[in-house]
């Protein structure tokens, strides 16, 4: 029944669709337009035409492919369905998503972040989209009180599991760590550099990842914008190597090359380049499986969490010696 709802949702646009095909969450839509596809979104009313503003004009400059959100014949960019989900239409590539074990496609996508932020610094590009990023302190404060509620909590636990037991075994020499970052990020300039951001209103992806880059037979297509906002474009570039460092443990090689990529196109500023060290200097898995403890059902802990923890454990060292040497200090 849901399937034919969100076919009713196709309806509501001036295309034709020669055939449709679900994928995870979505519908891959030929059309006598182009390839499109019809996701669920949780976008608000007052988000999705300014979105729709900046990728039309990345579109029509040329330089990037995006996923351009598609009107219905109505001129709205949501649609709701008769259950009450809302749906976007974007323009799509035929392709598959970046392979960041294979490290050419890695420094690509690492490069074509560098084009997307200097696309999206252009005037003519920028739009100021509700909602901005946090200022960087204070996210990692709050990321510390945190931690430390969710060892009150297990410590007053009875009955403790696994992952609770090598939740209070790491937590010392973690969350030190967490405290160090948090003092030297204090005393920079990453809260000067946010602040700088939001007054020049430029944007971030907000989710750059290999998930949201495909691979096409004619170049990288950037998709999934549905979490640009104001704030610090250099965070793209943070999660971006955090995730890949993470698969490549924290290859030293590999992520000079990454910033390599991207400065060959959009050389950092010190201060750039002093946010990007700090935010992978701090222990972000860490803090993020042990929140994601916290707000789950505690009856049931997923061994992959255990080991999602054990694994951020046990490249912290890795890690440190990746820091010292591609940006020249140490915690």
């Amino acid at each position: 029944m849901r399937e034919e709802y969100e076919l009713e949702v196709l309806e509501k646009y001036d295309i034709e669709v020669r055939s449709t095909r679900r994928i995870r969450g979505a519908f891959f839509c030929d059309t006598n337009e182009g390839t499109m596809l019809l996701k669920e979104t949780k976008i608000s009313g007052r988000r999705a035409p300014l979105l729709h503003a900046v990728l039309s004009r990345l579109e029509e400059r040329g330089n990037i492919k995006v996923d351009t959100p598609v009107f219905t014949r109505e001129g709205e960019l949501l649609v709701t369905s008769r259950e009450g989900n809302v749906y976007m239409l974007k323009k799509w590539y035929h392709g598959r998503e970046c392979d960041i074990r294979q490290e050419p496609e890695a420094l690509r996508a690492c490069a074509q972040l560098a084009l997307l932020h200097t696309e999206l610094a252009d005037r003519e590009v920028i739009c100021p989209i509700p909602g901005t990023g946090r200022d960087p302190v204070e996210e990692i404060r709050r990321h510390n009180r945190e931690l430390k509620k969710v060892r009150s909590f297990i410590r007053a636990r009875v009955a403790k599991n696994e992952f609770e037991y090598l939740f209070l075994d790491s937590f010392e020499e973690m969350y030190q760590l967490a405290e160090k970052v948090s003092d030297r990020m204090e005393s920079s300039g990453c809260t000067g550099l946010w602040k700088d951001s939001v007054r020049g209103n430029a944007l971030v992806h907000g989710d750059y990842n290999y998930h949201n880059i495909l691979m096409t037979g004619n170049g990288m297509a950037v998709t999934n914008f549905e979490h640009m906002h104001v704030g610090t474009q250099v965070h793209d570039l943070y999660y971006f190597i955090r995730k890949a460092m993470e698969k490549y443990f924290w290859k030293q090689k590999t992520g000079q090359k990454l910033l390599e990529a991207y400065e060959d196109i959009r050389p950092l500023r010190s201060v750039e380049r002093e946010y990007v060290g700090l935010r992978l200097a701090y222990p972000e898995k860490y803090w993020k499986t042990a929140s994601g403890y916290y707000h789950s059902n505690k009856a049931w802990m997923p061994e992959k969490n255990v080991e999602k923890l054990r694994l951020a454990v046990r490249q912290e060292e890795e890690k440190r010696a990746f820091l010292e040497h591609v940006f020249s200090f140490d915690i």
